[in-house]
């Protein structure tokens, strides 16, 4: 039960990483400042998302 959830967990982190790499991709932002984003939160998953979460870029609405 408990390896379950945890696989749970890292899949809902991941696909939440996915998409704040895509949301810093779609921003307006410079580039040099957009892979400084993606590389914080690929190396720190958790904590790279809670940073970008409060204070990243955001994407501007358009695909």
């Amino acid at each position: 039960m408990g390896s379950m959830f945890n696989s749970l967990v890292g899949l809902i982190i991941l696909a939440l990483d996915i998409w704040a790499i895509i949301n810093v991709y779609k921003s307006d932002r410079e580039v040099g400042v957009k892979v400084l984003w993606i590389l914080l939160i690929a190396l720190l998953p958790v904590v790279g998302l809670v940073i970008w979460a409060i204070a990243g870029p955001r994407g501007t609405g358009r695909l």
